[in-house]
C-alpha cells in the first residue's frame, strides 16, 4: 500500500512505521487470506458506513479526485461536490475487493493503476492490479495476484503512460518488477540494494528511478537495471515527492527533511526538527510543500527548510491532495468514518465535500 497514510512524526520512526503498516494489513485483511465479516453495512455517509477508511487520494485534471478505500472506488468529476462509487461495489469490478494503492501516470493523468485486496467474504472480483484508460471512469483487470504474486505498491513509470513498477516483498532483491504494457505483463528489474517502501520515476526524466525504505535511497539511470545507493543519508527514508519535471526532489525520513536540485543523484538535509510520514508537494509552486502527522497539517513555502502549522481539523487524518489549479486549496481525508473536506488557505476555512448516505 502506499505509504500515504501513515501518520508518524519525528527521529527513528520507521520501525513504528513497519509495525502500523501489519497492524493496518491485518485490520484490512490483506495478505493473511483473512476477509472482512459478513455484517450488514449501516451507511452513515455516501462513503458507507463508520468502518471505511481510505487507502489512497489522487487530484486528476479537470477537477477530478479519485479516492480509494476499503470498501469501494469513488470517484468526483467537480472538485468533491458529488461523488459515484466506480468500482468495487455491488455488481461493478473489483466487487468485494478493497482497493489500495491508487495512482496515475503524469506522462498520461488519465491512465491509472490500483492495486485490490479482499474485502468481503463473498468477494466476487478478482484480487490484482487493475488499470483504467480514461481518468477512473471505467476499470479493467490488467493482472492477476495469483499470477504475479502479492504487491506492495504500484508506482507509474517515466517512459510512457503504459509504463508501471510493482513492488514484491515476498521476493526480496529481486521483488522490483517493471510492465511497458499498462500491467498485462511484468519483468523483473535489477536487483535492488534493500527492501523499499516506494518507488519514484522523476518526471522529465526517462529512465531515471529513486528507490527508498529502511537503508536510505538508491538511484538508478537504466530503468532500474543497476542501482547506487545515494550517500549522506541517515537511517530510514518513508516518503518522497516532487511537483514535476525539473524540480526539486523531496524526501522525508528519520534525519528530516532532505531536498535534491540535481534529479535525485544527490539530497542535501535541509530541515531536521521532525520528520513526516507523508510528504507531498504542490504541483503549482515547487518551493510549496505540506507535511502531515496523525493530529495536524503543515506548510512550507521554502523548500522543507521552515514549516508552518494549518487549521486544525478534527478526526483521523488520512491522505492529503493539493489542487491541481489552485494553489490556496487542499483535499484532506478523514477516516472511521470515511470523509472529504477541502482546506481554502486563504480563509482557513475547512469545506466537507462528504456525500450525504
Amino acid at each position: 500500500m502506499k505509504i500515504h497514510y501513515v501518520h508518524l512524526v519525528g527521529r527513528h520512526a520507521l520501525g513504528a512505521i513497519f509495525g502500523l503498516l501489519l497492524l493496518l494489513l491485518a485490520a484490512c485483511g490483506s495478505n493473511t487470506g483473512s476477509t472482512a465479516t459478513a455484517t450488514p453495512i449501516v451507511p452513515v455517509n455516501g462513503f458507507g458506513g463508520a468502518n471505511n477508511h481510505g487507502h489512497s487520494l489522487i487530484a486528476l485534471p479537470n477537477n477530478v479526485l479519485m479516492l480509494a478505500t476499503h470498501y469501494g472506488l469513488f470517484r468526483s468529476g467537480d472538485d468533491g461536490t458529488t461523488w459515484r462509487e466506480v468500482a468495487a461495489g455491488a455488481n461493478e469490478p473489483m466487487e468485494g475487493l478493497m482497493t489500495t494503492s491508487l495512482v496515475n501516470s503524469s506522462l498520461d493523468p488519465q491512465r491509472l493503476y490500483v492495486i485490490t485486496q479482499p474485502a468481503t467474504q463473498n468477494a466476487k472480483g478478482t484480487l490484482g492490479l487493475y488499470t483504467s484508460a480514461d481518468g477512473g471512469l471505467t476499470w479493467q483487470l490488467a493482472i492477476a495476484t495469483q499470477t504475479i504474486g502479492s504487491m506492495y505498491f504500484v508506482a507509474p513509470g517515466n517512459n510512457s503512460a503504459e509504463e508501471t513498477y510493482v513492488y514484491l516483498p515476498n521476493e526480496g532483491p529481486q521483488g522490483l518488477k517493471v510492465s511497458k504494457d499498462a500491467g498485462q505483463h511484468f519483468s523483473s528489474t535489477g536487483t535492488l540494494p534493500f527492501s523499499i517502501l516506494g518507488l519514484l520515476a522523476i518526471p522529465g526524466a526517462p529512465g531515471q528511478l529513486i528507490v527508498y525504505g529502511n537503508n536510505g535511497m538508491a538511484y538508478s539511470s537504466d530503468d532500474g537495471g543497476h542501482w547506487k545507493v545515494i550517500s549522506n543519508i541517515t537511517g530510514a527514508v518513508f516518503g518522497m515527492t516532487t511537483s514535476g519535471p525539473h524540480s526539486p526532489i523531496y524526501a522525508s525520513g528519520d534525519a528530516g527533511i532532505y531536498t535534491s536540485n540535481d534529479g535525485g543523484k544527490t539530497f542535501k538535509l535541509v530541515y531536521t526538527q521532525s520528520s513526516f510520514g507523508s510528504l507531498i508537494a504542490s504541483p503549482l509552486q515547487t518551493q510549496l510543500l505540506y507535511g502531515k502527522t496523525g493530529q495536524a497539517i503543515y506548510r512550507s513555502t521554502n523548500g522543507g527548510r521552515t514549516w508552518t502549522t494549518l487549521p486544525p481539523i478534527k478526526g483521523n487524518l488520512q491522505n492529503l491532495v493539493p489542487d491541481l489549479h489552485n494553489s490556496a486549496l487542499l483535499y484532506l481525508s478523514l477516516s472511521y468514518p470515511m470523509e472529504i473536506y477541502r482546506l481554502d488557505q486563504v480563509n482557513g476555512q475547512w469545506t466537507s465535500l462528504t456525500p450525504k448516505a
